[in-house]
């Protein structure tokens, strides 16, 4: 596996991890992922930019799918699939520093490893959906990250 292909999996597992079991705090399950399959510093910093950038925005990423992707009701996909997309979607439209191809590529790999059998087609798909809109959804997100900021004391 990649190096930030690892990265990308230990975020997916925190996330995952933390989406099944509200009372998981994501530091603390990180900081045991990291125990187990240890990261470079660089690469450790990458997974909890992920980490910490889907969760305040977890509400809004599935609000976009939705309005996006409406053939796939956010509450019929998978946990460990609705993680890889919001993933993938935070890195290519927010994040913004990774191509939208590797966003992709990467997001299919993790559901090769993660995901039912059809799970990388279906990730395919609904990213393939979401990219179309790219730079629609970055203003939305970006818009509501810089309203939530206004609102906070």
């Amino acid at each position: 596996m990649k190096p930030r292909t690892r990265a990308r999996s230990i975020a997916l597992q925190v996330l995952y991890e933390t989406d099944m079991a509200n009372n998981h705090l994501p530091g603390d399950v990180l900081k045991i992922r990291l125990e187990d399959i240890p990261l470079s510093d660089d690469l450790s910093e990458f997974a909890r930019q992920i980490i910490f950038g889907v969760l305040p925005i977890t509400h809004d990423l599935d609000q976009l799918i939705a309005k996006y992707a409406p053939e796939w009701p956010m509450d019929q996909i998978a946990a460990i699939d609705r993680n890889i997309l919001r993933i993938a979607f935070w890195e290519f439209a927010v994040y913004r520093e990774t191509p939208v191809k590797v966003a992709i590529n990467e997001a299919v790999e993790l559901a090769k490893l993660y995901g039912s059998d059809s799970a990388p087609r279906f990730i395919n798909g609904v990213l393939g959906t979401l990219v179309d809109h790219e730079h629609e959804i970055h203003e939305i997100i970006k818009t509501r990250i810089e309203h939530e900021a206004k609102m906070e004391p």
